[in-house]
């Protein structure tokens, strides 16, 4: 797999999604007609190590990350509990090899908002990834909405 394979999978099956590319890293967001700064997130894809979120060792040749947001519900029938908050610049309690391949885990820092990820997903992975990021895109227009509805 490749993460441009991911990226054009959510803009052209995902009606009102937008790529941007910030923080190194690049997002798909949901933002019909460009109404908000950015949108609301789906999901990002991120190709390097930063200063807060280093433990995929994504500076390994050739080692990428999809980052996922799935409701809380899921993630907690996926993997239990959410975990606490980490400090700046570590990670989230949880057992697991943050710098593991093509295995669906946690977001080692953003899994107490309920994100999940993947380094380097097979197509036998991205196949399983696949209704998470619908779930993900739905999530984002009900979180679209709320804020068009505040105003």
């Amino acid at each position: 797999m490749d993460p441009d394979v991911i990226v054009n999978h959510c803009l052209e099956r995902l009606d009102g999604t937008v790529a941007v590319e910030s923080w190194g890293e690049r997002g798909i967001f949901y933002n019909p007609d460009g109404r908000l700064k950015r949108g609301v997130y789906v999901l990002t894809i991120k190709e390097k190590d930063g200063d807060n979120d280093c433990s995929s060792q994504l500076d390994r040749q050739g080692v990428w990350r999809v980052n996922i947001g799935v409701r809380k519900s899921t993630f907690r029938t996926m993997f239990g509990e959410i975990p606490a908050r980490p400090p700046k610049g570590g990670t989230v309690d949880a057992a697991h090899d943050f710098s593991a391949l093509d295995c669906i885990m946690p977001h080692p820092v953003y899994a107490w908002m309920g994100w999940i990820c993947v380094l380097n997903p097979t197509e036998r992975t991205f196949d399983v990834l696949r209704p998470l990021i619908d779930e993900a895109y739905a999530y984002a227009k009900e979180k679209y909405g709320r804020r068009m509805r505040k105003g």
